[in-house]
């Protein structure tokens, strides 16, 4: 990132970064890092990509670092799980930040590649529920979240590399055939 560009990432997000409630993320393990640095990783990819895209910078930068902004692990409580966290971090980030409805929405469909991978695979977290209409994106933002979140995770991941690179091109399989316009 240049001088310029950390600059304005970091004016962006500040506020959370400084945040007592955010920075509990530090203590929770993600992906084999913590969720604190999982979030900041896929909160700069999301500035960069969005600058790319000409995307708005401000709601990528911020929905990117909130984007699993919950408390606790997925197995703790139901709401934290695999499919439904989404949900519980776009309504902490409404409470704690009062954060736009777009980055709400990139926030709540960050994980719509999982969700057409349990479709074309329903035995997978069987006890999950989730809908396509619920969890696609809706705007360019959400795309580039749930993106950025899928290429960090893959880098962090690295015993679960093979499965996110299948994720990956299945998602971009379906995206070509399913959503053209």
């Amino acid at each position: 990132m240049t001088k310029k560009s950390k600059c304005e990432f970091d004016e962006y997000v500040c506020d959370i970064l400084e945040n007592k409630y955010f920075l509990e993320t530090k203590k929770d393990l993600h992906h084999g890092t913590s969720k604190y640095e999982h979030s900041l990783r896929v909160a700069k990819l999301s500035y960069k990509l969005g600058k790319f895209f000409k995307a708005d910078l401000r709601s990528v930068s911020r929905a990117g670092l909130l984007h699993d902004f919950f408390f606790g692990t997925r197995k703790e409580n139901p709401e934290n799980s695999y499919l439904r966290h989404p949900v519980t971090a776009s309504n902490n980030a409404q409470k704690y930040f009062n954060v736009t409805e777009l980055e709400r929405e990139a926030i709540k469909t960050h994980m719509f590649h999982h969700v057409l991978i349990k479709k074309i695979f329903p035995f997978v977290n069987r006890k999950e529920k989730a809908t396509i209409k619920e969890f696609k994106p809706k705007s360019k933002e959400g795309w580039i979240i749930c993106l950025s979140d899928l290429i960090v995770s893959i880098g962090e991941c690295e015993r679960f590399q093979f499965t996110y690179a299948f994720n990956v091109a299945v998602l971009l399989v379906f995206n070509i055939i399913l959503f053209k316009n």
